[in-house]
């Protein structure tokens, strides 16, 4: 009987183990953007965000699960309960904060300009001309900000960032807007055929996306972000991943991210 009860009681703790135990933290991002979300020659997730990702989970004491999710399909993703925050390079901008909540800003960046490299355009005010054409990957604010800002000229929204680059370098956009440091990529990447004009005309913040309502893990994260930019860890990330482009942004007088 002795037996039997210990038994019992075995089982039962067990199950009260597993019923306390911290559930899985899933965050959706999209692994195509490197350095921040990416894969590694073995598929594996790694950059920035992934990195940022795995010291949150480590923070929180809950497993780490990565869904690789397609930009547009985040915030859905969210909404609808299939991940837990989004750690995507995403900025917080005022029409995301209508339909969902955001961590304290981790990052700060800006919309730039890649432009053909004997393209007249030398600034965004350049744009809104008729005849200009201006590549966007759809969802992105670079996206909202051309939709609502340039009547005048045309439209490419495109599903890929390469493929809005390419048509840059191909002669047959007039410039893509994105953030500055993917200029700042892009253009090393085709040196011969665009350039790069990095200032940014817009300053953007990126921040952890949330369900309204879930304070607790919103508190959680933000006295995480805190602790980690206290600690160093962002530098520590810059130094990794971003070592050619801190350098270069310094020497042009231009502030880096983080």
């Amino acid at each position: 009987m002795r037996s039997l009860v210990f038994l019992l009681l075995g089982g039962l703790l067990l199950v009260a183990a597993s019923a306390s135990a911290a559930p899985p933290l899933r965050v959706g991002m999209e692994l195509s953007y490197p350095p921040f979300e990416m894969t590694d020659p073995e598929g594996r997730p790694t950059g920035v965000s992934v990195k940022l990702a795995e010291a949150l989970g480590q923070h929180l004491g809950r497993e780490l699960v990565i869904e690789n999710t397609a930009f547009d399909g985040l915030i859905p993703a969210l909404k609808t309960g299939k991940i837990d925050c989004i750690i995507s390079s995403m900025t917080a901008t005022p029409e995301r904060s209508r339909s969902i909540a955001f961590s304290d800003p981790y990052l700060k960046t800006g919309l730039a300009l890649l432009v053909g490299k004997d393209s007249p355009v030398q600034s965004a005010a350049d744009l809104d001309a008729a005849g200009r054409s201006i590549a966007v990957k759809k969802g992105t604010t670079g996206h909202h900000y051309a939709s609502t800002t340039f009547k005048r000229s045309r439209l490419l929204v495109l599903d890929k960032e390469s493929a809005a680059v390419m048509e840059v370098a191909q002669g047959k956009a007039d410039a893509f807007i994105y953030d500055s440091l993917s200029v700042y990529q892009n253009h090393k990447r085709h040196p011969d055929t665009t350039r790069a004009l990095l200032r940014p005309f817009r300053e953007e913040t990126w921040a952890v996306g949330l369900r309204p309502g879930d304070t607790q893990l919103r508190e959680q994260i933000n006295g995480f972000l805190k602790a980690f930019r206290e600690a160093g860890g962002f530098e520590k990330l810059g130094d990794e991943f971003l070592p050619e482009e801190k350098a270069s942004f310094k020497a042009q007088g231009i502030p880096f991210y983080f």
